[in-house]
């Protein structure tokens, strides 16, 4: 009996199946939640895994034009949510679900992404305080990485202008939002580095959602803030906005404002420096005085209770010395302090901060001249002092006397003072001013015998 029956092959099976699930709209954007399991990331970028739950399983792919927008990579055993079009796999006869978005269940997936990135940087050391760079307290140049028609920049010229106005702002404009943002601001970081103009460098942008701030999450980001030459300040959305960028540069700033405060000093600031400098120079100054007085003092207490007839000359000697090592150290001291003003009005011409500089300069070398000429007029009437004192001690020593004829006698090295003191047969010593005479004493008569 010749059979009626039209036999198909598995090929045209899995075509007409295949046509089916093509043409079947509730299959073309499919929704679905399920449990990664057997994962795998190939080279070309594509995924490839299997979606279950507790009683189902389907086979799952993503191209690597939809992976690469992934933000955190799944895992065995992660809950996720998936969009995509069912398809047949005509080769192995078997049903797919070809993905076009990704995420993953529960908390965002940029969150995670977020954490995961920051815990990997943490532990590679780039948050080290180690590494990070000091803030130039003076700079001439500061660079802007930023949005050129932002807020931000607007916020960080005003401020600068304001505080620092001899400061000069130089941007690098750069996307700040979008998938693009990432290189752009990483090419300017490099860009800036290369030109070797500024001290430092702001990088950041104005407030926003956890998408609109994710360029600064990237790793490539990071790692250009990090080994940036130029020290770097982070001022990335508002105060409450954190992100791996300001972890990594050398100072974070709540917003571009206060990026703007800490990259430069106020007017205001240095002008109190002066001050406090001129002071302590004045305090530092008088100090030296007041010492050096005391010490001359101690040395006229100390030559009025001397024996003239054998520390005179000493004496003499030790003030001279003293008085050349006072000089001495008074001008070293002043030498030192005039040099650390050269350096610092040097440092201040240099940037100009304000016009009342020149002021303080001439009113600081006026104070030196007034300091020398304070020193070197105490210093000439102690000499002077010390001059009358000396020679009123040379009056009073009785060996001065001699000149005018008189001698001096002593029994047994003992002045005669009574001729108490002198008996018949002793041997007298007259000392005279250019010798003395040793004679016997063969009479003593006392006045009113």
């Amino acid at each position: 009996m010749e059979n009626s029956e039209r036999y198909l092959t598995v090929t045209a099976l899995t075509k007409y199946i295949s046509y089916k699930f093509s043409h079947d709209h509730n299959l073309e954007n499919v929704l679905l939640e399920g449990e990664v399991s057997n994962f795998k990331h190939n080279s070309r970028g594509h995924f490839y895994f299997t979606l279950k739950d507790e009683n189902a399983e389907i086979m799952a792919m993503m191209f690597a034009s939809q992976a690469q927008k992934v933000k955190i990579m799944p895992e065995d055993g992660m809950k996720v949510f998936v969009r995509g079009r069912v398809t047949v796999y005509e080769k192995a006869g078997t049903y797919q679900i070809v993905c076009s978005e990704l995420k993953t269940s529960g908390i965002g997936d940029l969150y995670l992404a977020y954490e995961k990135l920051k815990r990997e940087l943490e532990a590679k050391g780039l948050f080290d305080p180690a590494h990070k760079k000091p803030i130039p307290k003076f700079p001439k140049i500061v660079g802007v990485i930023t949005s050129p028609t932002g807020a931000a920049i607007r916020d960080i010229i005003n401020t600068i202008s304001r505080r620092y106005p001899i400061c000069q702002v130089v941007l690098y404009p750069a996307i700040v939002q979008g998938d693009d943002a990432k290189n752009d601001i990483v090419a300017q970081i490099k860009k800036a580095n290369l030109d070797a103009l500024c001290d430092t460098l702001i990088v950041g942008r104005g407030g926003g959602s956890i998408e609109d701030l994710w360029a600064f999450n990237e790793e490539i980001v990071a790692r250009a803030i990090y080994d940036s030459d130029i020290p770097i300040i982070s001022a990335v959305g508002h105060e409450i906005d954190f992100t791996i960028a300001d972890f990594v540069a050398d100072t974070r700033a709540a917003t571009p404002t206060a990026a703007a405060e800490i990259a430069t000093p106020s007017k205001d600031s240095i002008k109190e420096y002066l001050n406090n400098y001129n002071s302590f120079m004045t305090k530092k100054v008088l100090t030296i005085i007041d010492t050096n007085k005391e010490r001359l003092a101690n040395i006229d207490k100390r030559i009025d209770f001397a024996r003239p007839d054998k520390k005179l000359e000493n004496n003499k000697k030790q003030l001279d010395n003293i008085v050349k090592n006072i000089n001495y150290n008074i001008n070293q001291i002043i030498s030192n302090y005039k040099h650390q003003l050269e350096i610092f009005n040097k440092t201040i011409v240099s940037y100009n901060p304000i016009n009342k500089v020149e002021e303080y300069k001439t009113q600081i070398k006026n104070y030196q001249k007034n300091y020398n000429y304070l020193i070197n007029m105490v210093l000439n009437d102690k000499k002077s002092e010390f001059n009358i004192k000396r020679a009123s001690l040379e009056n009073l020593n009785p060996l001065k006397i001699m000149d005018k004829g008189y001698s001096i006698s002593s029994v047994n090295n003992k002045i005669i003072k009574d001729v108490k003191n002198v008996k018949v047969g002793d041997t007298l010593e007259t000392k005279m001013k250019n010798g003395k005479i040793i004679s016997t004493v063969s009479e003593v008569i006392k006045d009113g015998e």
